[in-house]
């Protein structure tokens, strides 16, 4: 039977590959739950610093099955399926806020929920042919995965609108300019920069890094004076770890800093 997702540790760096490159890897039920799965498990995973999600063959993720909703699978009552779908959705919330970066590799087409869980990651780097679509007007969906809230703060809310009004795609080019992915790269230098990018961020001070994303995490919704008590806390605690005093010693040594992750 064929693997849905597909998951290797290599170099501190945990990568996830949506694999159903015959439907450009639309979500199923086994990469949902398999994600579920496998992202608290390798949030706590002293082996990893850094997550990568990407997809097999010529698409990152199309989103949802639409295939599958053509032909009609049976229906959910109203409220199950609410409760169904929403617990799904947490992938993405574990993408945004588990303690490691995370960053989506995006190989190909990122459509739908597909782009939603790209933008849930902390970094995307994009092959210079993917192209980024909404495109849930175009099967007379509202959208879900947190896409709405996540293009908001990204491009603010009038463009989000109007990408998930139109449904208008953009090319790699054109999400770089809009701030929606981090790096365009040529299609085949994707793999080598995300993972050096990856491996980076692993061997880098893991509670650092971790600390910073609650930051920003919080910066999204807190007031100031709430950011201002939380960056004190974060700025105390990490200047008390072995990573701060490693670093300060190789900074007087002129040296590169050996991080532990403690």
């Amino acid at each position: 039977m064929e693997q849905h997702l597909i998951e290797t540790i290599e170099d501190g760096v945990a990568t996830l590959k949506l694999n159903r490159p015959d439907r450009l890897n639309a979500l199923s039920t086994p990469i949902m739950e398999g994600l579920l799965e496998a992202l608290p498990r390798l949030s706590k995973d002293a082996s990893v610093g850094a997550i990568v999600l990407t997809g097999t063959g010529r698409a990152f993720c199309a989103g949802g099955d639409v295939k599958s909703m053509a032909e009609g699978s049976s229906a959910r009552a109203f409220d199950d399926a609410v409760t169904h779908l929403r617990g799904r959705m947490e992938v993405s919330r574990l993408l945004h806020e588990l303690p490691k970066p995370t960053i989506a590799m995006i190989n190909g087409v990122a459509a739908g929920a597909g782009l939603s869980l790209a933008l849930a990651c902390d970094l995307r780097i994009a092959a210079k042919s993917a192209r980024l679509v909404t495109a849930f007007a175009n099967i007379g969906f509202s959208g879900d995965f947190g896409g709405s809230y996540f293009l908001s703060k990204l491009v603010g809310t009038g463009k989000a609108r109007e990408l998930y009004f139109t449904s208008d795609p953009i090319d790699a080019k054109q999400a770089a300019a809009l701030g929606i992915v981090n790096r365009v790269v040529a299609d085949d230098q994707l793999g080598e920069t995300c993972m050096a990018l990856a491996r980076k961020l692993a061997h880098g001070p893991r509670i650092a890094l971790a600390m910073m994303k609650e930051n920003f995490n919080t910066a999204e919704s807190a007031t100031l004076a709430t950011l201002l008590d939380l960056e004190a806390r974060h700025q105390i605690e990490t200047g008390r770890t072995e990573d701060h005093k490693e670093a300060a010693r190789a900074f007087v040594q002129k040296r590169a800093p050996v991080f532990v992750g403690r």
